[in-house]
Parts: C-alpha cells; sequence; structure tokens
C-alpha cells in the first residue's frame, strides 16, 4: 500500500472554533474513502482541507511528504478534479463543458475530442455532446461533471455529496457507473455522503467523523457491524 495522503497532529479552526482534529490517518493511493458523519461533524471541513480552501491551524498534511500547502497553487490544482451537489454546468454544451479543463491545459485539439469521446461513452452520455447543458436533466448533468472531472485524469478525485439532489433510480444508475469507472481507473477518490447504500457501492474504507474528530475508521463492513459506541450505532442504523 503506498500512502498518498498522511494526515498528522493537525488541527483547523473556524472563527476560532475547532472544526477538525486528526491525530493520524493516511489516505492509500488507489482506494476509495467515504467520509461519513452528522451535520455539522466536519466531513466537509475535512474536504475543504485537502482542497486547500481551508488552512490548518497546526499539524501536517503531506501528499506523498510534501506539504500540501507548499505545493505550487497551480501544480496542487492539477492532482485533484472535484464533483460537489451542485454540477455548475458552463451555458454551452456538453461537449464544451466536458472540454473546458483540458483547454485550459493547452491540450491539442485533436486529443481533447478523443478523450471526450472516450469519457462521454463511459459515463453514458455521448448522445448529448452537442446539446446544451442546461438543457439536459439533473443526473445527466451529474454524469457531465463526472466526465468533465475523470478526463482530466486527477490524482485524487473529491466527491462532495454528488447525489443527494437526485432520485432514487437515478442514483443509483449513477453510482453503479461510478463503481465500474473506479474499477477500471484506480483513481484515489474521498467522498462525503449521509447515503449508506452509496457507501456500501463505491467505498473500500470508511472514517466517520463526529464533532471534529475521527470516531471509527474501517471497512464499511467492519464500521457498520462494529459501531463504536452508542452514537456511532444510531447514525449508522438511521442512514
Amino acid at each position: 500500500m503506498t500512502t498518498l495522503i498522511k494526515i498528522q497532529n493537525m488541527k483547523c479552526s473556524r472563527d476560532k472554533r475547532v472544526v477538525l482534529a486528526i491525530d493520524k490517518y493516511a489516505i492509500i493511493k488507489d482506494e476509495v474513502l467515504a467520509v461519513i458523519g452528522p451535520n455539522g461533524a466536519g466531513k466537509s471541513s475535512f474536504l475543504h482541507i485537502l482542497t486547500r480552501l481551508l488552512k490548518i491551524d497546526q499539524g501536517e498534511v503531506d501528499w506523498k511528504d510534501r506539504s500540501i500547502f507548499s505545493i505550487p497553487a497551480l501544480e496542487y490544482r492539477r492532482k485533484l478534479a472535484l464533483v460537489m451537489q451542485e454540477p455548475l454546468l458552463l451555458d454551452r454544451s456538453v461537449r464544451d463543458n466536458i472540454a473546458i479543463g483540458l483547454k485550459f491545459r493547452g491540450e491539442q485539439k485533436e486529443q481533447i475530442a478523443k478523450k471526450i469521446e472516450i469519457w462521454a461513452e463511459k459515463f453514458r452520455i455521448s448522445h448529448l455532446l452537442d446539446r446544451p447543458a442546461k438543457k439536459i436533466s439533473g443526473g445527466e448533468a451529474q454524469r457531465v461533471s463526472l466526465a468533465r472531472a475523470f478526463v482530466l485524469e486527477p490524482e485524487l478525485l473529491l466527491l462532495d455529496e454528488p447525489f443527494s439532489a437526485l432520485d432514487p433510480q437515478t442514483r443509483k444508475e449513477i453510482v453503479k457507473d461510478l463503481r465500474l469507472v473506479l474499477n477500471q481507473t484506480k483513481t484515489t477518490t474521498v467522498f462525503v455522503t449521509h447515503d449508506l447504500n452509496d457507501v456500501a457501492v463505491l467505498a473500500d474504507q470508511v472514517v466517520l467523523v463526529w464533532d471534529g474528530r475521527i470516531l471509527q475508521a474501517g471497512t464499511y463492513g467492519h464500521v457498520c457491524k462494529n459501531p463504536i459506541n452508542e452514537a456511532a450505532r444510531n447514525y449508522l442504523s438511521m442512514n
């Protein structure tokens, strides 16, 4: 196992209140990590620190033994791709939305076109490529958002509750397709969710965040079958 990100003695505050404190945790290369927990527990803070939207007060968050905060901004951004609950598509074609990151990187038109076709097929949106992004469904928009992320071949994919606004059937289908893509690409992924069905399908490892700390960590089966206390048991049973 290769560690991609190592967190040690880390503390992060907002408005003088500690929102996340992690003594020690490692995100392993090629694994899919689910971050779960009640509202306000620190899940989003976990993700925002990895994107460098939040700074830490103390400790270390290292990318392959190099502080993420010491890596030049452009170099670091190119390691990541982020998919959020709201797809935030441009008012252009689906094709243009998938291509936008590649164009910023200055890739050749032929290469961009080839990569778009590949990822549109993987996420089953080839038939939508020339359609205006504002005229597709919510599920289709999230598929576009995922294709836009994967086309960049990120070293780390971050998902911030990307399926929570979708109806159950659409959500189930997209999660299934995402699992197939992750199996193919071995993309290291961290995703925040409240839905344990998503966790069961996608996650290799789970961290249960509670009051700004990691309460429990392990495989999905271990965490769900062996909740560490009554609060964890109640949370897991309700979700």
